[in-house]
């Protein structure tokens, strides 16, 4: 099945073009990294498909329905880039994550055996199932982002979209990150991941989208400049932000590439 098709999508931001013809197609079950220099348009490009960013051209279809009339949002998954220190979060691990089921759920519903099962697992698949009760701002960078992740896994979606998560994060965050999609990928989840290096992350890819300058340059196998980049993943980053930690249902923010 076709999960996502993108025919000719064109985005400009304040009448500047950004993403310019674009023709992208990811199948059900493949793992797709968009790969390319900062200000090539590939963060655009996830916000373009997960309706975070309108298109300015082009068409757009998820699980074979035109954009338009894709309503079924709790089967997609969308993790955000944020880098920066957060200023602190007063919530705990697990109920940041429980956000992630309010898809699931009628408003002011308690919380289900189902929905606890998810967290559950979502914290397990994650690496913090020992941190559940901890407050988030108590976290490392690498391990909110973790947090983050699970929140979206928590909802069970079946597309995942990922904005650079290991961006600023140390070798061993990395790796957890990397244990995590992997056991997704192998549930047959769809992840679209937007990286500048991928690291640990590149043995799981089926195929690399390379952006530059708002337009795909390459759609094939990981380019060598990538797997090089790749043997050089075990040493720590020099940072480890916090990312901010926001609601499932954030605002729209400008565009950072």
């Amino acid at each position: 099945m076709r999960v996502i098709e993108l025919t000719g999508g064109s985005v400009a931001i304040a009448g500047r073009p950004v993403l310019r013809g674009i023709d992208l197609t990811v199948e059900e079950g493949e793992f797709v990294a968009l790969l390319g220099p900062n200000g090539s348009g590939k963060s655009t490009l996830v916000r373009a498909l997960t309706g975070l960013r309108s298109l300015t051209g082009g068409t757009l279809t998820l699980f074979g329905t035109p954009f338009a009339d894709f309503h079924d949002w709790r089967r997609v998954g969308y993790v955000p880039q944020r880098p920066g220190a957060t200023a602190g979060v007063p919530a705990s691990v697990r109920e940041v994550v429980t956000a992630g089921r309010l898809t699931h759920r009628r408003l002011l519903r308690r919380l289900g055996r189902d929905d606890r099962a998810a967290v559950d697992r979502a914290l397990a698949l994650v690496g913090l199932a020992g941190r559940a009760n901890d407050g988030v701002a108590q976290l490392s960078g690498g391990q909110q982002q973790r947090v983050l992740i699970a929140r979206a896994l928590a909802g069970e979606p079946e597309l995942f979209f990922l904005d650079e998560p290991t961006a600023g994060v140390d070798a061993a965050n990395q790796q957890a990150l990397a244990d995590a999609l992997a056991a997704l990928k192998a549930d047959g989840a769809t992840i679209v991941l937007v990286a500048h290096e991928l690291g640990p992350l590149t043995d799981l890819v089926d195929r690399a989208v390379v952006l530059r300058d708002g337009r795909v340059v390459h759609d094939g196998a990981v380019p060598d400049d990538a797997l090089a980049h790749a043997h050089h993943h075990q040493r720590p980053a020099h940072h480890d932000h916090a990312p901010h930690v926001a609601s499932p249902l954030e605002p729209r923010t400008e565009e950072r590439r």
